[in-house]
């Protein structure tokens, strides 16, 4: 399996260039829903331990259904399936960059979600445009265990937020313990009293918010992702998500920039244009690095060959 490696902003994407599972052609969400049933086990061989770890971001380089797109992408973590990712996103579009195969300018990459732009700069600076995104529930109080009422928002960015201003502890490094822990159980009291995203989606991703560290910012966040791990980007999909809230209060116009913090300090700049359903069309910039580049091997005798799942996430 030839992998490429990055990072958005410190959080990881590996993208499987080649030697990933036949997933045939068709519509992207098609090939996710086979590459779950059928093909899992090269998702924990491409990011699990012990050739990857819990915060790493997979990335399948996939032939586009639509012909107007320079690439198509399935996104997975430790854990399972992301319908999109806008972190890794910018990190494919370096990738494909370093591969020689995208130039700058605007292009279309598809994903099980839909279509996103990219424009792609100098030196891995890119900046997504991502599916259109809104919230769903606005002011959701929900008990959690060791914080009590915890009120928030629910809303879509390429995948379900729990977005709230209720933090245990001031964001930085040195507390991810604690804010895991938070995180969790806020994400476990959404599930038990049946709080979810449209249609009955669960909320896997939790979004914690507070002051920025830098003069430069908005507002700083924590995220806790589906598999355990934290953000260590602003994230692309929680900011969309951000600013689709921003803009239902009415805090934020098109056009007007708003620069989300993450819990190292990394920044993304975001804004948004309205939607043609109600929703907003967010773009989210923010730059990629490539960390590194080469095989991953199998050896038939050896008992991790596909990977192992972290039973303490």
């Amino acid at each position: 399996m030839h992998v490429i490696d990055s990072h958005t902003e410190g959080e990881p994407t590996r993208v499987i260039v080649d030697g990933g599972p036949p997933l045939g052609r068709g519509p992207l969400k098609e090939r996710l829903a086979r590459f779950a049933a059928d093909f899992d086990h090269f998702r924990r061989y491409a990011v699990n331990e012990p050739r990857g770890h819990d915060a790493m971001v997979g990335a399948l380089l996939c032939e586009p259904h639509d012909p107007s797109c320079a690439a198509g992408v399935i996104f997975f973590n430790n854990i399972g399936y992301l319908g999109m990712c806008g972190h890794g996103t910018i990190g494919l579009a370096a990738t494909l960059a370093h591969m020689g195969r995208l130039r700058p300018g605007r292009h279309r990459f598809e994903t099980p979600v839909g279509i996103v732009g990219v424009e792609l700069a100098d030196h891995g600076s890119a900046t997504v445009d991502n599916v259109e995104s809104f919230r769903h529930l606005r002011g959701v109080m929900v008990e959690v265990m060791g914080l009590g009422s915890v009120r928030g928002d629910v809303a879509w960015g390429g995948n379900w937020f729990f977005l709230t201003d209720r933090t245990p502890c001031d964001l930085v490094p040195a507390n991810v313990s604690e804010l895991t822990r938070a995180a969790t159980a806020i994400r476990d009291a959404l599930a038990a009293q049946g709080v979810t995203g449209k249609e009955g989606a669960p909320i896997d991703h939790i979004e914690m918010f507070a002051p920025p560290k830098s003069s430069e910012a908005n507002s700083r966040n924590f995220v806790l992702c589906p598999g355990g791990a934290y953000d260590r980007s602003p994230c692309g999909t929680g900011t969309s998500a951000k600013i689709a809230c921003l803009d239902a209060d009415g805090k934020l116009k098109p056009g007007e920039v708003w620069i989300q913090e993450s819990l190292i300090g990394s920044r993304f700049r975001a804004s948004f244009e309205p939607g043609p359903n109600g929703g907003v069309l967010p773009r989210i910039g923010g730059r990629a690095f490539i960390c590194a580049e080469g095989e991953l091997l199998q050896d038939p005798a050896d008992p991790f060959r596909f990977g192992f799942d972290n039973l303490a996430a």
